[in-house]
C-alpha cells in the first residue's frame, strides 16, 4: 500500500513526500488503521521496520491544532531516541500547525518550561524528567491527552523505568488510547498490557524472526590480539559509506578508539559518560554523514536511527542475543541492505549456533570456518584444529556498487562460501525553544 492511498491531510502527505516515504512498511499497514479509530494497540516488530512513522503519522493526523494542549504524550527511555522521535515527528507535521516538543534529562528546565508554556501538542519524554515536572512545576497539563505511547518498552522495563511508567500512568485518570511499541515481549510487559491497554489489538510481525532479513551476517574467527588487524584490513578494503563498531566496555572503545584516529580521518567515539552537549553533537554529525566511522557501546544499539549506515561491526561479541539483534538493526532498516559483520574467538564458539538458530541466521564466513558441531560446553579453550572444517576460499576482493544514495551497498557481489543453517542540546521545535545545537 502506498500512502497516498490514506485518507491523510493534505499537508501530511505532502511531508511524506518530502521525506521519500512512498510504500507503507508492514508495521504501518497493520496499525494505521487501528490507531485512528482509537483502539489500543499492542506491537511488535523487527528494528527498522518503521515503528516511530507508524505512531507519528497517526498522531498527527489526529491534533486538533486550535486547541492549545498537550494532546499527545509519548514516553521513551533515552535522551537521544527522545530527540529522534520528536525530529521525525517534525518532519512529518511541518506543514501543517502541529507542534511537537521533547524533555529529557542534562538540560535547563528553564528552557524546556519556557516552551511548554507557549505550545506544545505532542509531547516526547524521558520518565525522569517528566516526574521531574509533574512533581515540582505546574507546567504540565495532562488532562486533555488523547493517546499515550510507551515506546521500546521493553527497553524501559529493563532500565528500571517501571514504577516511573506506573506513576505516569496513574496520572492519566482520564479515558485515553494507550500504544505500546517494543522490539521485543518479555514477560514482564505483560502486567503493563493488564493494567493499562484495554482489549488491546495485538500486532506480531515476524514473531519467530528477531534477525532482520534485509541483513547479511558476516563472521570473522579470529584469536583476540589478531581483531585490530583483521578490522583495519576490512575498514580499507570494503567500500562502506557509514559503520557503528561496537564495544562491550567504554575502556575497549577507548583503546580502539586510539588505534583507529591515526589511521582514518573520520573516526567518533561515542559512550554514556560523554557530556549530553557532546553526545547530540556526535550523532547529528553521523546523521549528516559528516563522520564515517562511529566507535560506540551499546548506547548506540537500541532505536536510534541513521539511514545513511551500510555495515555493522561487532569489535566485541555482543553480549546476548537481544544485544546481538539491537546493535546489527542499525544498519538494513526499513528493507535497505546492510551487512553486520561480528568477530568471534573461542569463548563465543559455544554460544553460535544457538544465536544462528533463534535470529534465523544464514551466516557468511571470512576465513576459516569453525565446525560449530564438534564445538562442547566445555571445549572453551581448546586446540583451535579441531574447531576447523576445511578452510575456506579468502573473500575475493571485488568492487561494491553504489545503485542509490539509500541504498550504498546493494548490488554488490561476492563469492564468499556459505554455510547453511543445520537444523542544541534543546529538544527539537519548529515554532520555538532551542533547536540547534548550542
Amino acid at each position: 500500500m502506498k500512502f497516498p492511498e490514506l485518507d491523510l491531510k493534505p499537508e501530511i502527505l505532502r511531508a511524506l513526500t518530502d521525506m521519500g516515504y512512498q510504500d507503507l512498511t508492514p508495521i504501518q499497514e497493520k496499525t494505521f488503521s487501528p490507531i485512528l479509530n482509537g483502539r489500543d494497540l499492542l506491537a511488535r516488530a523487527e528494528t527498522g521496520s518503521g515503528k516511530t512513522a507508524a505512531c507519528g503519522i497517526p498522531l498527527v493526523q489526529m491534533i486538533d491544532p486550535s486547541l492549545n494542549a498537550i494532546q499527545a504524550l509519548i514516553l521513551v527511555p533515552t535522551r537521544e531516541l527522545a530527540l529522534q522521535y520528536v525530529e521525525e515527528i517534525d518532519k512529518i507535521s511541518r506543514h501543517t500547525d502541529v507542534v511537537p516538543f521533547a524533555i529529557f534529562g542534562g538540560f535547563s528546565t528553564e528552557i524546556q518550561k519556557a516552551k511548554l508554556r507557549d505550545r506544545v501538542h505532542i509531547l516526547v519524554a524521558t520518565p525522569g524528567r517528566l516526574i521531574d515536572f509533574l512533581y515540582h512545576t505546574t507546567s504540565i497539563d495532562l488532562s486533555c491527552v488523547r493517546t499515550v505511547v510507551l515506546d521500546e518498552a521493553d527497553e524501559m522495563l529493563k532500565m528500571g523505568f517501571i514504577e516511573d511508567v506506573d506513576f505516569i500512568m496513574s496520572c492519566l485518570i482520564h479515558e485515553h488510547q494507550t500504544l505500546l511499541f517494543a522490539a521485543t515481549m518479555p514477560e514482564e510487559i505483560d502486567r503493563l498490557i493488564r493494567i493499562y491497554l484495554k482489549e488491546p489489538l495485538r500486532v506480531e510481525l515476524n514473531k519467530e524472526q528477531v534477525a532482520p532479513q534485509s541483513l547479511a551476517h558476516h563472521f570473522r574467527y579470529t584469536k583476540r590480539h589478531d581483531r585490530l588487524n583483521f578490522l583495519i584490513e576490512y575498514l580499507k578494503r570494503e567500500k562502506i559509506s557509514q559503520a557503528i563498531i561496537f564495544c562491550n566496555s567504554r575502556h575497549h572503545g577507548e583503546k580502539l578508539m586510539k588505534e583507529l584516529e591515526g589511521k582514518f580521518k573520520s573516526v567518533e567515539y561515542i559512550h554514556g559518560g560523554l557530556e549530553q552537549s557532546r553526545r547530540i553533537s556526535i550523532f547529528e554529525r553521523f546523521r549528516r554523514n559528516e563522520i564515517t566511522f562511529m566507535v560506540a557501546t551499546d548506547l548506540a544499539g537500541r532505536g536510534l536511527d541513521f539511514s545513511h549506515i551500510s555495515h555493522v561491526i561487532n569489535y566485541d561479541y555482543p553480549c546476548g542475543l537481544e544485544s546481538y539483534t539491537n546493535r546489527t538493526g542499525r544498519t538494513g532498516r526499513m528493507g535497505r541492505s546492510g551487512i553486520a559483520l561480528t568477530f568471534v574467538t573461542d569463548q563465543e564458539l559455544k554460544t553460535l549456533e544457538t544465536m544462528f538458530k533463534m535470529n534465523r541466521i544464514d551466516p557468511v564466513w571470512h576465513g576459516d570456518i569453525p565446525n560449530l558441531q564438534t564445538v562442547s560446553k566445555n571445549n572453551s579453550k581448546g586446540d583451535r584444529k579441531k574447531y576447523f572444517k576445511k578452510p575456506s576460499r579468502p573473500v575475493p576482493q571485488t568492487r561494491t556498487l553504489l545503485n542509490s544514495r539509500n541504498d550504498p551497498i546493494r548490488g554488490k557481489r561476492q563469492e564468499i562460501q556459505r554455510v547453511p543453517l543445520n537444523p542544541s542540546v534543546a529538544s527539537i521545535s519548529r515554532t520555538g525553544g532551542l533547536s540547534k545545537l548550542q
